[in-house]
């Protein structure tokens, strides 16, 4: 069941390449399936028997950003008025590495500030998140 008092939403700089921005998406929605695995619907059986894994049971918006709308959107998400909310970031420290390991070791001497953020995806309370990125267009 659907809680209407909670909402998702995915902002992405749209001024990366297409394919940057499509593997930005799909690791911000990995970890959220990650956290939230009951978001995922059960496995669907089409007319002709065809088993379709479950897909989400939410409605993720994705929003329009850019390397300066994510820095002050992340920023704000430290804030602790908005610790309640999950937050999913990549940034470019991610992007860069290989492997897990390497992307910890890079992160750890890497201070937030020299981030730059390619998403976030935020899910929680939907007057929280929308006082964050109602005022954001579509990602078209």
């Amino acid at each position: 069941m659907i809680d209407s008092n909670m909402k998702c939403v995915m902002v992405i700089d749209s001024e990366l390449p297409t394919g940057i921005m499509a593997n930005t998406a799909s690791i911000l929605g990995i970890t959220l399936g990650k956290q939230f695995p009951e978001l995922v619907g059960e496995d669907v059986v089409d007319g002709s028997s065809q088993v379709h894994l479950g897909i989400t049971t939410i409605p993720v918006s994705m929003l329009r950003g850019d390397n300066v709308i994510l820095k002050s959107l992340r920023k704000r998400l430290y804030d602790s008025e908005f610790n309640d909310l999950l937050v999913v970031d990549f940034s470019d420290v991610a992007q860069s590495c290989n492997i897990y390991s390497e992307y910890v070791s890079k992160a750890a001497v890497t201070e937030e500030e020299n981030h730059n953020y390619f998403g976030v995806a935020i899910y929680g309370n939907k007057k929280k998140v929308n006082k964050l990125t109602g005022s954001m267009p579509l990602l078209r």
